[in-house]
């Protein structure tokens, strides 16, 4: 299995010292002129990753199968993006407090790529439903386990080039969401990007060790061009990373106001969770959820939510032209990755797991051989890849899924 080491230089690990919580020593802002205060108070808590890694990377198609999404490959460097996930915050928080929830098929997965997790972190779900249940569920376990915890939801598939950056980010979000507000980090937008959601940003209410946490206006999902260019143009608009913070009360609190009958499944399974009768609730209740995404389910409606805008270099890496614009290029533009020859080809993406793949002529195109299956596209047509593997599922030629 190929990897991009060789034109990937992995960021050197942080080299700054910060503490875990509770405890942390970073230093406020003060006398931030006119809007803004620097933060005080806030019932001090302890606080915990929570690791979403079971989507099914099906832009990533063929080197992204069902039986190994894109969350457990070496897309970006020698480790993989799960690896990569947990590499991170290490600085943050001992493997004891982190948590994975994932298909409970790719269980023996996360075992493998990160065996120092204790096994009592592992939430294993029957199928997926969406990032409203999984990050229900997992608020819900660790309930039980802490009642003032500060939960921090990540994603296993998104590539963070600024560590240092993105781990003081995180620290200056858990002190503001010890105060109970629900905090997002928003990516400080780069271009006018259709395929993310946008979060509009209100008046700043804390400078926390060089971070502005501002209120939430509105939620936006995926705009078109214009709008897009209008949100850029404005100043006030990030990029919705999907990476949350927040008490576990203050989103279960929302959740139940919001989503009464997810929350009254998901009480259930945690009641029996632990017990003789985790396994029968689970596969009673969990199948019966409706499918929902954090964002929709909750977010978009939420009373108190705040997002600190950062620069972390951010990507989430979804679809293989993505890569061309994270990953070093040549002179011609191209992203070689593998025993590949290219001739008169420029601003393409070529992969070769293995065999010797000769291009010539080649221009804004993709191509990436898995071995038993070869990817050709335009590179602007690189989101329509998760089309193929719709229509390779209902022609059930499930062997390439």
């Amino acid at each position: 299995d190929c990897h991009l080491d060789s034109i990937f230089q992995r960021p050197a690990p942080p080299k700054i010292a910060l503490r875990p919580f509770p405890g942390y020593t970073g230093t406020l802002s003060e006398g931030y002129p006119q809007r803004g205060k620097p933060l005080q108070g806030g019932k001090e808590a302890v606080e915990y990753a929570v690791i979403l890694a079971g989507g099914s990377g099906t832009r990533l198609w063929p080197r992204s199968r069902g039986s190994k999404p894109k969350q457990f490959l070496d897309i970006t460097g020698p480790r993989t993006m799960l690896q990569e996930a947990v590499d991170r915050i290490l600085p943050l928080f001992p493997y004891e407090r982190i948590w994975v929830i994932t298909n409970r098929s790719y269980l023996p997965l996360v075992r493998e790529q990160v065996p120092a997790l204790p096994e009592h972190n592992l939430i294993g779900e029957i199928m997926g439903r969406g990032t409203a249940p999984a990050i229900g569920l997992a608020a819900m376990v660790l309930r039980r386990q802490d009642p003032d915890a500060v939960m921090v939801v990540l994603t296993a598939d998104h590539l963070i080039r600024r560590r240092e950056q993105f781990v003081r980010a995180l620290s200056a979000a858990v002190q503001v969401a010890q105060k109970g507000h629900l905090v997002t980090l928003g990516i400080e937008p780069r271009y006018p990007e259709t395929g993310y959601g946008y979060i509009e940003q209100g008046d700043l209410l804390y400078h926390v060790d060089g971070f502005g946490a501002y209120r939430v206006v509105r939620f936006t999902e995926k705009p078109d061009r214009l709008t897009a260019q209008e949100f850029i143009s404005s100043g006030r608009y990030v990029w919705n990373s999907g990476m949350f913070i927040w008490r576990v009360e203050a989103i279960l609190a929302e959740m139940a106001r919001q989503m009464p009958a997810l929350y009254a499944q998901l009480q259930e399974i945690a009641d029996a969770w632990g017990t003789p009768a985790q396994e029968e609730t689970l596969q009673r209740v969990w199948p019966a959820i409706q499918a929902q995404t954090i964002d929709f389910g909750v977010m978009e409606h939420a009373r108190d939510v705040v997002v600190i805008p950062v620069d972390i270099g951010w990507s989430d890496i979804g679809s293989w032209a993505a890569l061309l614009d994270i990953l070093p290029a040549d002179e011609q533009g191209n992203v070689l990755a593998g025993d590949v020859e290219a001739l008169d080809t420029r601003n393409s993406f070529i992969y070769s797991a293995g065999r010797l793949i000769a291009v010539i002529g080649l221009n804004e195109m993709i191509v990436v051989d898995a071995g038993d299956a070869l990817l050709i596209c335009p590179r602007d047509r690189a989101q329509d890849v998760r089309h193929i593997v719709e229509q390779l599922k209902e022609r059930g030629r499930r062997e390439y899924l």
